[in-house]
């Protein structure tokens, strides 16, 4: 039991000693790796009265196993995983700041950690299993949880961790760390943000008959990627033009360039200063996505856009935008009942507030507009999804089914078109 004490205990050691990237094992898999490691030490003390039993260090493993199991990772693909994702003190600066401008402490405290990681990575699971094995003398064969790599990173051929500090400020600066490397697409929960695991996949290819458009929000986006003054946008107009695919498929074609959005919907608008101040100085750029907007009489979401818009004593955050989409030109419903007569003596300057409602819209710096699509655009936009989606049908009887469909739904639009194309395609699966 000699060597099976010294080992995990010098592995639990080592695990304590971690300075920034404790958080690696802060999870269900590192968790219950800590515990396996703590049940064979114990258990292997000669002089500890309270040690487990056998039972008690294979029911440990176990839970490690399914752990692994569940996340469908090897423990060298985990503890990678882990290490890229991982939100502290050094990922965080070392995306704007060079390795000389950060402290030598935290530097020394990086390379320690990744020394530490690389010795637990190198310590395998047949390793473990044998020192199960040994300790509980289960007669059986315990199996090993074993997976192909498959996280491909510089890491895997590093001879050193501690000498690829440069590697991984790389990896960092480009795909962010925590929350904002895990997700590309986030929502506003419970006053934090929370993950999209599974963003709607459209893409920029699959948007058409609304050129001029696309071509003026891609040039904002980009604007906003290089690190200039990008413009808020309000998309406007019929409904099932695409206005909300087209801000969704920026998503799939900048992610890889560190663009991320923030879905937010009306009733959470009042917590627009809060999203922003928590990712001003966020590495990334931030589309925050207000779909459907519009507002009634004295909103108080009306009141936080305008903030956000316009700024207020803070300043303006130069890695966000917002992109909001709507039915309407003027967002705030206006009544006729609204318009100052001359016998209304309620409000001297009533003019003024009519003009601060229509007027709203213009704070966004671009707005485009989305007029209804003719028959031939809703044609084209048939024609091209059922190439990419490689349905085998003459041209006249494509076009006659989709004339009819825009007939008997919903009209000419995309996504009328989408709707025809998605039923099409199953149609002619199940035949």
């Amino acid at each position: 039991m000699t060597k099976l004490f010294a080992d995990s205990k010098f592995l639990l050691q080592q695990t304590a000693s971690l300075l920034v990237y404790q958080s690696v094992l802060q999870n269900s898999v590192g968790e219950a790796y800590i515990n396996l490691l703590n049940n064979l030490y114990t258990f292997s003390s000669e002089t500890n009265i309270n040690r487990p039993t056998s039972i008690t260090c294979l029911q440990a493993y176990s839970n490690w196993f399914k752990a692994l199991a569940e996340i469908n990772l090897s423990w060298q693909d985990y503890l990678i995983q882990q290490i890229l994702l991982d939100d502290n003190p050094f990922s965080q600066r070392i995306q704007t700041l060079s390795l000389k401008e950060i402290s030598p402490s935290l530097i020394e405290a990086a390379k320690h950690d990744l020394t530490i990681l690389q010795r637990i990575y190198q310590c395998h699971t047949e390793q473990i299993v044998k020192s199960v094995q040994k300790s509980s003398q289960y007669p059986d064969t315990i199996i090993p949880w074993q997976q192909t790599n498959s996280i491909p990173c510089f890491l895997h051929q590093q001879e050193k961790w501690s000498e690829a500090l440069k590697e991984l400020a790389i990896h960092y600066r480009k795909n962010g760390t925590g929350i904002f490397a895990r997700y590309r697409a986030l929502t506003w929960q419970n006053e934090q943000l929370r993950g999209i695991a599974c963003p709607d996949p459209i893409t920029l290819e699959e948007i058409v008959g609304y050129e001029s458009q696309k071509e003026a929000i891609i040039k904002n986006t980009e604007f906003l990627l290089a690190g200039y003054s990008a413009l808020n946008v309000l998309l406007y107009g019929s409904r099932g033009s695409g206005k909300s695919s087209l801000v969704k498929a920026l998503l799939s074609k900048y992610s890889d360039r560190g663009l991320r959005l923030i879905e937010v919907t009306k009733s959470q608008l009042q917590h627009l200063p809060q999203i922003v101040a928590q990712i001003r100085d966020i590495p990334q750029k931030f589309i925050i996505f207000v779909d459907d907007l519009s507002f009634e009489e004295d909103d108080d979401a009306f009141k936080a856009l305008k903030v956000v818009l316009e700024g207020n004593v803070t300043a303006k955050a130069n890695n966000t935008v917002v992109y909001a989409t709507s039915n309407r030109r003027h967002l705030i419903r206006e009544f006729f009942a609204d318009r100052p007569r001359p016998q209304d003596s309620d409000e001297i300057h009533n003019w003024d507030t009519v003009q601060e409602k229509l007027s709203f819209s213009d704070r966004f710096g671009l707005t485009l507009t989305f007029e209804p699509i003719n028959q031939d655009t809703y044609l084209k936009i048939i024609h091209h999804l059922s190439q990419r989606t490689g349905i085998a049908i003459a041209k006249e009887e494509l076009d006659f089914r989709a004339k009819q469909w825009a007939t008997r739904h919903n009209g000419r639009s995309g996504r009328t078109a989408r709707q025809f194309i998605n039923y099409l395609q199953a149609e002619i699966a199940l035949k």
